[in-house]
């Protein structure tokens, strides 16, 4: 109960000190006697206390607080990245506080609004698209704002992030330069990300002049979903020679389909993953994924902001990263290389002019629907 909450007042009685010693204890340990101060903690750890930091906050220019919008709990593409944001972050004396979206503009909207409301100095993102109302928000507040994830045409602020078309396109054609030719889309949830890289697929297929076959799933990827999806694949496309999965769970999926089917990987047909997480190491065979720099990502992204906050102009606001391909055993040694090449000149990239998301969008909808 609200009125049985422990105060500094407490603690101070406890020990036999001002309320002002035990402020300046929790504020700074250093500015008070050590003997004193291990008195204070003691009485602090068996009472529970936990210090208010309210008043602090509104009285104070900056909070040390960093709000960060994670998509998804569940997807553990995302635990790299708070890992790698909390690391800086705690070195640089900040907190990261973090809201969950669950991949909806209007939640991200709300969760914003909810961070702002606690005066944090700075926000990161990792959903690509927002409400019109987030973006006049956060460019009203005038706090340090970083898009992760996804390259966007007009970031808020600053942009750290993969070309996921780009990346796609990139991967597909060194599979059709390796002779595959009925490749195949494994899609799930359908968000902003999952749409780029199918976008990718779309344009490298139209570019060789093959049809594309997409299948996927509304719901959150994992490895049912891809096993459940790449089984209804190879009944309706038996002669499928590739699969490019939108995430790793989806592709272990499709590896457990294909095992079950007594289908041979890579020597009937390559699977490709994307994002290279751990998980993929310990499958046999290995899964070869598209990785990328997600503890980076989350570090560098609160490296800029500190550099904003020390009004320091020399930082980059548009970082475009490039990915590697992880030295996985589901994709065969040339086609390994292949892609590998495209993407050591993925900067220098001339992309055709690229299928767009509505038309992808209306392709996966078309397929999702025949699976019905």
């Amino acid at each position: 109960m609200k009125g049985n909450r422990i105060t500094l007042e407490d603690i101070a009685k406890r020990v036999g000190v001002t309320k002002m010693t035990v402020s300046r204890y929790i504020t700074n340990p250093s500015k008070v006697a050590k003997a004193t101060g291990l008195k204070i903690k003691a009485a602090i750890d068996e009472v529970g206390y936990i210090p208010n930091r309210a008043p602090v906050m509104l009285s104070q220019a900056s909070t040390k607080t960093i709000g960060l919008m994670v998509s998804s709990f569940s997807n553990l593409l995302f635990s790299d990245l708070i890992e790698g944001a909390e690391a800086r972050a705690r070195k640089a004396g900040y907190e990261i506080l973090i809201g969950h979206t669950s991949y909806r503009e209007d939640e991200e909207e709300r969760k914003i609004s909810q961070l702002m409301s606690y005066q944090v100095d700075a926000m990161i993102l990792t959903d690509a698209v927002h409400t019109p109302q987030t973006i006049k928000r956060l460019k009203m507040s005038k706090i340090p704002v970083v898009e992760l994830m996804s390259l966007v045409d007009n970031p808020i602020d600053m942009n750290i992030g993969y070309h996921h078309a780009k990346i796609s396109y990139a991967a597909i054609k060194g599979l059709i330069e390796c002779g595959r030719r009925n490749i195949m889309y494994l899609a799930a949830r359908m968000d902003s990300r999952t749409m780029d890289r199918q976008s990718g697929y779309l344009t490298a297929l139209k570019e060789f002049n093959l049809t594309p076959h997409i299948y996927g799933s509304e719901n959150p990827s994992n490895f049912t979903i891809g096993a459940m999806t790449m089984r209804k694949a190879l009944m309706e496309c038996p002669n499928v020679d590739a699969v490019f999965c939108t995430n790793d769970d989806v592709a272990i999926g499709a590896m457990i389909a294909c095992i079950e089917q007594g289908v041979s990987v890579p020597d009937d047909i390559s699977i490709l993953g994307y994002n290279g997480l751990d998980i993929g190491n310990t499958t046999i065979p290995k899964l070869t994924s598209i990785r990328t720099a997600r503890y980076d990502m989350g570090k560098s992204a609160v490296e800029l902001i500190l550099m904003r906050l020390r009004n320091d102009d020399s930082a980059e606001t548009h970082m475009e990263l490039t990915p590697m391909l992880s030295l996985g055993q589901t994709l065969t040694l040339e086609e390994n290389q292949a892609i590998s090449r495209n993407f050591d000149t993925l900067y220098a990239l001339k992309l055709p002019p690229l299928v767009t998301t509505d038309a992808a969008l209306q392709q996966t909808l078309m397929d999702l629907n025949r699976m019905r």
